[in-house]
C-alpha cells in the first residue's frame, strides 16, 4: 500500500501561548511506492502549504517542517510552532534547478557546479536573494540558503506546494532533529495540520551549508557533504571554525549555529582522549550518577559497548562506518529521552570527513560539555 492516513486529536483546545490547537493528520507514505493514494495525499499536503499551513515532510538528512517559503505567514508559522529564533533563517527547498534562478540575484559559477555534482542531495547553498523572498524567512539577511533534497516524497511536495517551501527541522527548537515521524509528532502534533511519514531518513545529519556570497567558498554547518568533496569541485573550500571551536572568540557566520541545538532532556558530556582511559571514565562516573539515583546513557561503538556499566548503553555503530554513525546519532539521542536518561555520556569521534559533521551535533548536542582526559 501507498499510504496510511491516520489524525491524531487533541481534546484540549488551546495551547499555553493562546493558539489554537489542531487535528494533526497523519499519512505514511512508501517512498518507493508513490501509487495514486500517495499522490493524492502529497496533493492534498500541497495544497495545505499553498494555503499557509505547515506540513511535517520527509527528506533524506532529517524530517522537515515546511510552509511556503514566499509567504511571510507561513514563515512567521514556521517559528511560532517550533519555538525558534526568528533571527535564525529557514531554508528555501526546491525541486528544480531552474526554480533557484527565480529566486536569487544571481546564481553564481560556483553553484552552478555543485547543482551538477550534488543535486538533488544534502547540500544547501546561500547565495544573494531577490524581493521574491520575504526577510521572515531569511531571518532578516539578504541572502537565502537554498537545497534540492533527493527524497521522492519531498521533491513531490515541493512540486504540489508551488515550487517553493521553507523548511527547518521538524522538531521543537534545541531538541535532536527527527529521524523518525514519531518524533515530529511527539513535538508538533496539535501545531501542524499535517505530518507525512515516511519512514526512518536515509543520512540522519542536516545538510552540508556552504556559503556562495562573501569571496572564498565557506562551510557554514558540515554534513554529509565534506569539505574535501566540495574542494574536489570547487578548489579551496574554507570553513567556519566556531563550528567546532567552542573557544573561538569569532561569532558564528550562520545566524543559528549562535544557538543550543540537538540537545536531550538530559546532560550530555563528551569524553576526549585514549580509549582505555574513556571507558574507565565514563563506568566511573555512571557508577558515580547511578548511586545518586540518577538513569544513565552511554554513546559507544560496536567495539566498545560490552565494555560499559551503565544502565542503558547504545552503539552508533562501527568507527569504520561514519555514515552510519551520522545515521544513528539523533535517532539515539531521541532514545535517550524516551528512556528517561538523565545524564549521559559519549565517546568522541574523528572530526574529519563527516566525522566533523558528527563532532558538530554532539558538541551542540552536549552544550560544548567536553572532559578530555
Amino acid at each position: 500500500m501507498g499510504c496510511d492516513r491516520r489524525i491524531y486529536r487533541r481534546v484540549i483546545q488551546y495551547s499555553q501561548d493562546g493558539l489554537i490547537l489542531l487535528n494533526t493528520e497523519i499519512i505514511k507514505i512508501d517512498e518507493h511506492n508513490i501509487d495514486d493514494k500517495a499522490k493524492e495525499a502529497i496533493g492534498r499536503a500541497g495544497r495545505i502549504i499553498r494555503d499557509g499551513g505547515l506540513v511535517a515532510f520527509p527528506t533524506e538528512t532529517v524530517y522537515g517542517l515546511g510552509g511556503d517559503a514566499l509567504n511571510p505567514e507561513s514563515s512567521r508559522k514556521i517559528y511560532a510552532a517550533k519555538g525558534r529564533p526568528s533571527d535564525n533563517p529557514l531554508i528555501v527547498h526546491v525541486a528544480e534547478v531552474k526554480d533557484v534562478e527565480s529566486i536569487v540575484k544571481e546564481v553564481p559559477d560556483e553553484a552552478y557546479r555543485l547543482f551538477d555534482a550534488f543535486w538533488p542531495g544534502p547540500l544547501t547553498i546561500i547565495m544573494n536573494k531577490n524581493e521574491k523572498v520575504p526577510y521572515e524567512t531569511t531571518g532578516g539577511l539578504d541572502t537565502v540558503a537554498i537545497r534540492m533534497p533527493s527524497n521522492l516524497i519531498a521533491r513531490e511536495l515541493i512540486r504540489q506546494s508551488g515550487g517553493y517551501i521553507a523548511a527547518p527541522s521538524a522538531n521543537t527548537s534545541g531538541r535532536p532533529s527527527p529521524t523518525l515521524a514519531r518524533y515530529c509528532v511527539e513535538d508538533l502534533s496539535g501545531k501542524i495540520e499535517m505530518i507525512l511519514d515516511g519512514g526512518q531518513v536515509g543520512i540522519g545529519l542536516e545538510s552540508t551549508i556552504v556559503d556562495l556570497t562573501s569571496g572564498e567558498p565557506m562551510i557554514l554547518r558540515p554534513g554529509y557533504i565534506t569539505r574535501e568533496m566540495l574542494s574536489s569541485v570547487l578548489g579551496a573550500v574554507a570553513v567556519d571554525r566556531t563550528i567546532i571551536d567552542s573557544s573561538s572568540p569569532a561569532k558564528p557566520k550562520a545566524p543559528g549555529m549562535k544557538y543550543r541545538h540537538y540537545a536531550p532532556r538530559g546532560v550530555l558530556t563528551i569524553v576526549q582522549g585514549p580509549s582505555e582511559d574513556v571507558v574507565r571514565y565514563i563506568n566511573a562516573k555512571s557508577v558515580e550518577a547511578s548511586n545518586e539515583g540518577k538513569r544513565v546513557g552511554v554513546i559507544a561503538t560496536d567495539l566498545t559497548k560490552e565494555r560499559y556499566k551503565a544502565e542503558v548503553v547504545k552503539s552508533v555503530g562501527s568507527r569504520e562506518d561514519e555514515s552510519m554513525i551520522a545515521h544513528e546519532l539523533f535517532k539515539v539521542l531521541r532514545e535517550f529521552d524516551d528512556e528517561n536518561i538523565d545524564v549521559m555520556f559519549s565517546e568522541s569521534f574523528d572530526d574529519s570527513g563527516i566525522g566533523q559533521a558528527i563532532m558538530n551535533r554532539l558538541l551542540k548536542a552536549a552544550g560544548h560539555n567536553v572532559v578530555a582526559l
